[in-house]
């Protein structure tokens, strides 16, 4: 039909910050004061899918671009899918020089939906026109079968998808895009697509359609009838004596073919017993006024029983589809993938003066870009139920109030992060450069974010955290921290001795709330926070003891220690899950302790830190150096590592928050294996920002200093006040 829509593979060389042991073998060393661990820079290979679209006017540019970038001595063969398939063969095949493999497009479609539906959180949203944001996005749950696939291109596909790779054409109609791009192009004598959309966006259709209401007039009532309701799309035409303006007629006719569309998925949806509909193709562009209808006529045919759901990049199923068939070998289902918001274009605005005019950038569109996770991610296990469960606490989207702050708030940060940046790679001589390239980037993002809140789905501190990861590991800042961990674990760990003595030396009650306290006080020493980053870069002497005195006393904002310690005194849990925050004091002087006193009551431990950098949050392969020089000085945790009581594990997540729909399969599986029947969730990120509301199948303890003045206020605390969460499920 329009568009040609390309998907490609690539691999993408990054630097990673990459840490090991000293080796002291036949050396005499003073280890006093050298840093606990080296760190080195190395080069990885990671694997990205590309998503990128050309308008058939310009298949020619399309063609050169993929044999400028993407065709290799290796490639033999490209995977096309769709009517261009057949129409553009004998164009590809020669220009390219390679032959053309049609794959089946319903086989596509199917499998292309079913992807960004597992693995783009907030790819699909209902559109609600008058509510503020009009998206509201669905979180992303294991469960995604069946469904109602209603694909609009020229014509309309109706299928109905019960598993992975069962599915069956049920219905369609030959009243689709292509309808309404000829017909607008009759009406209106205007040929291009996004122009006729941009035409019915200041259309008034009641100009030209005959409404209820100007059947019945007042009588419409007695019915039961609205008097706006559609009578007879165009009725007025025939008997009006009048020129109609071009925008009146295609909102008209947008009208017409939208509620035709809906009516009929409706009622496959209603045949098939089926209450979820996705609408993909190229005809809903994002479009407001085509979802609006759309939406509309589901509700009113359904009486609100069946979902109108729009997906992100509903124009790219079949791409992604036919790439999936082409690389079954490699077969990209074994990985989890994550949009890479550095590199992918969010969803356009609304509003029409913002509209399709301006984004037709030398005919390509918008852009996604996913990059693969070395591990498959999953839900924990302990989730109470994973379908209902929203990591973050606050919605920005709908938030007007706390979207300002947050936003004003990272702008102001970035200085600061520029500034780390640099100073983290001392020997570049390109660092300055790289640096402010990641400062425009960056700040391009929250100025997209702040017109358009809905991009790249719900927008939450959680997804302006990653985009500003997304954005360092774009310009090579992998771990601008990596020098600030070493050295503040260094520190940490020459006083954990002295720490373990001074806790061992008090009473069972005494020793209970000091191990709180120093997790607490840990918890300070948050770079990511305004607060502590200042506080830290003006005293670098600022320590242990000074936290606990900048720590709310009791009674905390939320406090429920109380319960926490009547609980200590039953019997010990059989393993408990901790997930882990801050480098230096915070997991060493703070989680170490508490660990170390869950070892020693009996309990197992699965100690969760971060598979990839983020702030001064500890890595995973930094947890186990801290480990094993804690092992040294400490018999309890030396034998509880080689008992395997004691296990290190990583998330399979780069963030400083936590999404507990998407962990590593790994950790998952040995939740299940050891029985966990304690969560621990520490930090700001990831007990606050998310998680907060979390409901868990076992019992959790979720604590956490509030380190940002706004927050604090809007919990009804100040600085530096605790949030001491415990929590026991419902029987």
């Amino acid at each position: 039909g329009s568009l040609t829509k390309l998907a490609y593979y690539s691999t993408v060389q990054h630097k990673v910050a990459k840490v090991r042991s000293f080796d002291h073998s036949g050396k005499d060393t003073e280890r006093d004061h050298e840093p606990p661990y080296e760190i080195s820079v190395q080069e990885e290979i990671t694997a990205r899918l590309h998503f990128i679209k050309f308008e058939n006017t310009y298949i020619e540019a399309c063609l050169d671009f993929i044999k400028d970038h993407l065709v290799n001595t290796e490639t033999k063969v490209i995977q096309a899918t769709g009517g261009g398939a057949y129409k553009f063969k004998d164009l590809i095949e020669e220009k390219l020089r390679l032959k053309v493999d049609k794959e089946d497009v319903m086989t596509c479609l199917i499998k292309g939906c079913n992807f960004v539906l597992k693995n783009i959180p907030h790819e699909a949203f209902v559109y609600q026109k008058d509510s503020d944001p009009e998206f509201r996005f669905q979180t992303n749950h294991p469960h995604i079968f069946p469904y109602l696939l209603v694909n609009i291109g020229s014509g309309v596909s109706i299928v109905k998808v019960e598993t992975e790779d069962r599915f069956e054409w049920v219905g369609g109609s030959s009243i689709g895009g292509g309808t309404f791009w000829g017909l607008g192009a009759l009406l209106t004598k205007t040929k291009k697509f996004d122009e006729l959309l941009h035409l019915a966006s200041r259309g008034q259709h009641s100009n030209v359609d005959m409404l209820v209401r100007d059947v019945y007039g007042g009588a419409h009532q007695t019915l039961g009838l609205s008097g706006n309701l559609i009578a007879s799309s165009f009725g007025k035409s025939a008997t009006a004596d009048q020129e109609f303006s071009k925008e009146d007629m295609a909102k008209s006719l947008l009208h017409m073919i939208s509620n035709d569309i809906g009516q009929l998925a409706c009622l496959h949806a209603r045949l098939h017993s089926l209450d979820r509909v996705y609408f993909g193709g190229f005809f809903i562009r994002g479009h407001p006024v085509t979802m609006r209808t759309i939406t509309y006529s589901i509700n009113f045919f359904s009486k609100g029983e069946v979902q109108a759901l729009f997906l992100r990049h509903e124009g790219y199923l079949g791409a992604i589809g036919a790439f999936l068939k082409g690389a079954e070998q490699d077969n990209p289902n074994q990985y989890s993938w994550g949009e890479n918001y550095a590199c992918s274009s969010g969803l356009m605005s609304a509003s029409p003066e913002l509209g399709p005019a301006q984004r037709a950038r030398s005919g390509t569109f918008d852009l996604l870009e996913m990059d693969r996770l070395e591990r498959p991610l999953v839900n924990l296990p302990l989730l109470l139920d994973p379908p209902s469960y929203v990591p973050d606490t606050v919605d920005l989207t709908d938030d007007a109030l706390a979207r300002k702050y947050w936003l004003t708030c990272f702008e102001e940060a970035l200085d600061g992060v520029v500034k780390r940046a640099v100073a983290s790679q001392p020997d570049s001589v390109d660092a300055a450069e790289r640096a402010e390239k990641f400062r425009q980037k960056y700040w391009n993002k929250l100025q997209t974010l702040r017109q358009q809140p809905f991009a790249y789905g719900t927008l939450t501190v959680r997804s302006l955290l990653d985009t500003r990861e997304h954005c360092l590991n774009e310009f090579n800042f992998p771990d601008p921290y990596s020098k600030v961990k070493q050295r503040e674990n260094g520190v940490a760990l020459r006083c954990f001795p002295g720490v373990v003595r001074s806790l061992d030396a008090l009473g069972w009650e005494d020793r209970q709330l000091a191990l709180v306290k120093g997790l607490l006080a840990g918890n300070v020493f948050d770079w990511g926070a305004k607060a502590v980053s200042d506080v830290l870069e003006s005293d670098p002497y600022f320590g242990f003891e000074e936290a606990k005195r900048k720590l709310q006393e009791r009674p905390w904002l939320v406090d429920s220690y109380s319960e926490w310690l009547r609980r200590l005194k039953g019997p010990p849990h059989k393993c408990a899950l901790i997930f882990a925050d801050n480098s230096g004091i915070d997991i060493i002087l703070g989680v170490f302790p508490f660990v170390r006193e869950l070892l020693l009551r009996g309990t197992e431990v699965i100690l969760a830190c971060n598979s990839g950098p983020a702030l001064n949050d500890v890595t995973h392969s930094e947890s186990l150096i801290v480990a094993e020089r804690i092992a040294g000085m400490d018999p309890v945790v030396h034998s509880a590592l080689r008992e395997e009581r004691l296990l290190l594990v990583q998330t399979g997540s780069s963030s400083p928050c936590l999404d507990l729909s998407r962990l590593d399969k790994g950790l998952a599986a040995l939740v299940r294996e050891r029985g966990a029947d304690l969560v621990v969730i520490e930090g700001m990120g990831r007990a606050v920002h998310t998680n907060y509301h979390a409901a868990l199948r076992c019992e959790s303890l979720k604590l956490a200093v509030i380190k940002n003045t706004w927050l604090a206020e809007r919990l009804g605390g100040r600085l530096f006040s605790v949030i001491f969460k415990y929590e026991v499920p419902a029987e």
